[in-house]
């Protein structure tokens, strides 16, 4: 990797997690350039968030292909006309191919909504509360083929109180979040991050594997 780390943000929907990315990198002067953000959804205000921030933007229409494969390549051609090295998945609402996450492994992260390895999967927020967790909240982890599997390198933890609903669970945990997810890409850009076999390193430290954790009672 170069001195900056280029990267590619992959988006569906709002952009929220990318708008995350962006302020945190610009704050706190990270060595990082997003050079291109890539939606599968033309109407994705992600792309909008990306163009005011200076940043490139592409659409790969997931519709316009026939199958998963033909997708995920195209997808690939658009992520290396850009040089990017590393990729980060913010909402990004499409399963990849075995073949793609390992051509980017070691360098795809992803935030998922619950403490992995527990809740996996879609509708998380109300799958806590009908179990009747007491903590829920948001990891980062490296992308593997297996879907939420990949080794976790960094978990936000919050208290999940009386009375939830999934809507304000959700809230909740999108603020952890955007505290969270813009960390790990900064500790990647610094080169404090990395990945060997199924086991991350941070700052030479081998992480246990609920990988680090932030446990903030006040959200």
């Amino acid at each position: 990797m170069t001195a900056r780390l280029k990267a590619a943000v992959l988006i569906s929907g709002s952009g929220t997690n990318l708008q995350a990315i962006i302020d945190h990198v610009r704050i706190h002067d990270v060595p990082c350039d997003v050079q291109v953000a890539v939606s599968n959804d033309p109407a994705a205000y992600g792309l909008v968030r990306a163009a005011r921030a200076g940043i490139a933007t592409a659409v790969v229409d997931h519709r316009d292909f026939t199958d998963r494969a033909a997708f995920d390549r195209a997808l690939v051609d658009t992520i290396e006309a850009h040089h990017a090295q590393a990729l980060f998945l913010a909402g990004f609402m499409r399963i990849l191919t075995d073949e793609f996450v390992e051509r980017f492994r070691g360098r795809m992260l992803n935030v998922h909504p619950s403490l992995l390895p527990d809740l996996k999967g879609l509708n998380t927020h109300r799958r806590a509360i009908e179990a009747g967790h007491a903590h829920h909240g948001a990891s980062v982890h490296y992308v593997t083929p297996a879907l939420d599997s990949g080794p976790v390198i960094l978990r936000g933890r919050l208290d999940v109180g009386e009375d939830p609903t999934p809507e304000s669970l959700q809230q909740r945990v999108h603020r952890l979040e955007h505290r969270i997810y813009p960390l790990a890409v900064e500790w990647l850009s610094r080169g404090r991050l990395r990945l060997e076999g199924d086991t991350v390193y941070l700052d030479d430290r081998a992480l246990p594997k609920t990988g680090e954790e932030i446990y903030d009672r006040e959200l």
